[in-house]
């Protein structure tokens, strides 16, 4: 199935790169979220994103206000999912939360409809057990922000259909994304690995063996990372790190088992870049 038409659930920085991204390429999108304020904020943001498209002249006036009239803000969930090739899921990281949703979609979306959701680290196999669709959901991980990095896991839930396999890796070539194909497990291929070397780096500063700023240093110079496991934590979110982690470890034991220092910073409102101070402080 070619997608033409897809509704993104969630008007975040994920939601709204994506959103961008797909009516960049032509796609119409439905962007939905659960209070009108969210989604006028969403609007905004992608409307900032085609001003900078525009000033940096990778955009041309046509294109820039085909983006913006390619996303149309639909309030009510079920309207926003009645007619279209495929639903994104981007609300924040929590299961109880992603599976009221697609129960609730599952009813009201065609019947050919796919479910991907956007987790960066939850199980797609579980959550396509409240559907009736179980072989048409599929996890489409993007990166932030969704508009610049290349990569998406196309994650594979242990019902999910080939056909919806070869449709979602299809759908991110065409929004010129590289997609690799991963068994649903704790964290899929990145979020693993990366889970493993923050939260070496956290202990590391942790047990006071060196300093925030030495151990990016390090990682920059001697392992040639373009940012250190800290700066990418605080970019990422101290708190989504700490929902990862805690995948991680009901996943795969004590050795991913969530750094006490992490966990601090949370509880402090330290959350990283978006609160101006998680392992480094930012202005």
């Amino acid at each position: 199935m070619e997608i033409k038409r897809i509704a993104v659930i969630g008007a975040g920085a994920m939601g709204t790169g994506i959103a961008y991204q797909a009516a960049r390429f032509g796609i119409e999108v439905n962007l939905n979220d659960i209070k009108q304020e969210f989604i006028t904020n969403g609007m905004n943001k992608i409307k900032s994103m085609v001003k900078t498209g525009v000033d940096k002249g990778k955009l041309d006036l046509k294109g820039a206000k085909a983006i913006v009239e390619g996303i149309k803000p639909v309030l009510d969930v079920t309207e926003a999912v009645k007619d279209v090739d495929l639903i994104v899921e981007a609300i924040y990281e929590n299961m109880e939360a992603k599976k009221e949703l697609f129960k609730k979609i599952d009813a009201a979306a065609r019947s050919d409809t796919i479910f991907a959701t956007n987790t960066s680290s939850l199980s797609v196999s579980d959550m396509a057990t409240v559907t009736k669709r179980p072989e048409k959901v599929v996890g489409t991980h993007f990166f932030n922000p969704p508009y610049t990095m290349k990569l998406v896991e196309i994650v594979v839930g242990d019902k999910t259909a080939e056909e919806t396999i070869e449709t979602a890796i299809a759908f991110s070539k065409k929004l010129d994304k590289t997609p690799v194909k991963v068994k649903d497990s704790p964290g899929f291929i990145v979020n693993r690995v990366l889970g493993a070397l923050m939260g070496e780096a956290i202990r590391i500063l942790q047990e006071g063996l060196a300093t925030a700023e030495d151990i990016d240093t390090a990682m920059q110079l001697g392992a040639n990372h373009p940012v250190g496991p800290l700066t990418l934590a605080d970019f990422v979110g101290l708190d989504i790190a700490v929902a990862t982690a805690n995948t991680l470890h009901e996943g795969f034991g004590e050795c991913y088992s969530t750094p006490k220092l992490l966990l601090e910073k949370v509880e402090k409102g330290e959350l990283g870049m978006k609160s101006g101070k998680g392992f480094h402080e930012y202005k």
